[in-house]
């Protein structure tokens, strides 16, 4: 897994009580299960392709999110609201 493209799926944005950052995305991937696994995904790039468009937005895994594999990603420009539930690549 360490050279191979990964697929996730952008779950939802990060979020506080009152605000959402729509900078910051929670994503899972399948197969990873646990935090130590997703652990190993940080410091990796992660891309975005707008379906019809093909225009790319570009990030970052910043950090694990819970316990269940989950990872934080941080794009250079915030996700629109149609990227949540969509795949990205992993880097």
């Amino acid at each position: 897994m360490s050279e191979d493209v990964v697929r996730g799926v952008i779950v939802n944005y990060r979020g506080g009580r009152h605000t959402q950052d729509p900078r910051q995305c929670v994503i899972e991937f399948e197969g990873i299960n646990d935090k130590g696994e997703a652990a190993k995904l940080i410091g990796r790039e992660v891309v975005w392709k707008h379906p019809e468009t093909g225009k790319t937005i570009r990030g970052k895994i910043v950090a694990t999110h819970g316990n269940n594999g989950a990872v934080r990603a941080r794009f250079e420009k915030g996700l629109p609201g149609q990227a949540l539930g969509t795949e990205v690549e992993v880097r």
